[in-house]
Order: structure tokens, then sequence, then C-alpha cells
């Protein structure tokens, strides 16, 4: 699956599942431009791949377009950026709700809007991934607002499949499992937390970052032409039993 002559923009690239999506992409042949917050993950990206890289912080709507502008167009965007704030239903605070809606949910529809009106400019054809959650399916505590910007893009994920599929734009997003991420693998490095969210899982383990790149992958490739508005789990089983 050769993604030579492609050009992709990553957001979130600099850590966890963006960072994996940026590597691989790199090797299967694509030009990476590498969109996140923190100078030092970008710097290492672009020493290790060559990545074009644009330093922003997605919750400022106007820094999000001006990033998305300078990015130029693109064949593919992939949307990981992510945050959440562990909040409860009764803790649940202005703040909160504003930094993770602000990032999960407002820039990502940002980032589509400005990715589309590029390639509907140049003839359109290219593809989109969101990446959303298995929170966005099922009922997690403190997880409020990450669940509900996850199910929010996953809604927003269909209207963009259908106002863009005239224009050639396929979108698809992927709702992975606990992701073992660095910080990921620390939160759960207790097996009395992950033993019972293991045992829902038909595969027996977690996903990797690399699980969640190749399946991102495939989604972009032509292999997924006919592959528009879904949200295809990434969890081992896990939304099937």
């Amino acid at each position: 699956m050769s993604f030579a002559g492609k050009t992709v923009i990553i957001t979130g690239a600099g850590r966890g599942i963006g960072r994996a999506c940026a590597l691989l992409l790199a090797q299967r042949g694509a030009q990476v431009i590498a969109l996140a917050r923190t100078a030092s993950d970008l710097a290492r990206l672009q020493e290790e791949i060559g990545a074009r890289v644009i330093a922003v912080d997605l919750s400022d709507p106007a820094a999000a377009r001006r990033a998305m502008a300078e990015a130029g167009t693109a064949d593919f965007l992939i949307n990981s950026a992510g945050i959440n704030v562990l909040e409860s239903v009764l803790e649940m605070s202005d703040e909160g709700y504003e930094a993770v809606l602000g990032v999960n949910l407002r820039a990502a529809l940002i980032t589509c809007q400005a990715f589309a009106r590029m390639r509907i400019a140049q003839g359109g054809g290219g593809a989109m991934v969101n990446i959303t959650s298995i929170a966005g399916h099922r009922g997690f505590e403190q997880h409020l607002c990450y669940a509900a910007s996850k199910a929010g893009l996953e809604g927003a994920t269909r209207v963009l499949a259908r106002e863009l599929g005239p224009h050639g734009i396929r979108v698809n997003a992927v709702a992975p499992t606990i992701t073992l991420t660095e910080l990921a693998e620390a939160a759960w490095s207790d097996p009395a937390k992950s033993g019972p969210m293991m045992a829902r899982h038909p595969s027996a383990r977690f996903a990797s970052p690399e699980d969640v790149a190749r399946s991102i992958a495939m989604l972009l490739s032509p292999d997924a032409a006919m592959l528009n508005g879904a949200v295809v789990p990434v969890d081992g089983g896990f939304l099937a039993v």
C-alpha cells in the first residue's frame, strides 16, 4: 500500500496515534505535514522523516485556520489531535468543556472544512480520517465531555461524507479502544484497573498506536474506495460483545 507522491496533513502528529500515522505513511512514501503544539515533538519528526512541521495550538480557532492555510493543499487529512479532562457529570466545568470540545470537535471541523475547500478548489478528490473513540459508544466514568466530543465527531463525519462525496472526497472515522501510547501505558499499568477492561476485549489486548495507524492507512488507500461515512472500530471486538 504505497503513498508515494501523496501528501498528508496530520494533526496531533507529535505523539501517540498521530506520530504513528506520520511514521507509517512516511515509510510508505507520503510527504507528511505535521501539526502539533510542542516544538520538540515537531523537531523530532522533522529530523526522522523530513516532515514539514507547523506549530499550532488547535484550541484557538483562528490559529487552526492559519495553520491549515500554511499547510496548503494535500491529498489526505488525519485528525488525531485530542485531549481529555477527567471530570464527572457533577464536576463538569466550563473550562473542561471548552478545552475538550474545542480541540476534539471544533478544531477537527475547522481542519476538515479547510481541507475540503482546498481540495474542491483543485478539482476535488482526496480522503479524510477522523479519530474518535469507543467512549463515543459506551459510557465511561469521568468522560462526559470527551464522550460528547467523540460522538459529535462521528455525527459530523457522516455529514461531511454526505456533502463532500459528490466532490470525490471520502470521509471516514476510526473508533479505537484504549491505545497504549506512552501516557496510556502508565495509566493502565495496574492490573487491578486494566484487568476488568481487558476482559471485555475478545482479542485479549489493547491497541497499539501502530494498530490504529495501519487501519487509518487502509481507509485512505484506494482499497477503501467504497468506504465513505463509516466509523470503523479498532477495538479488538470490544463493541461487538
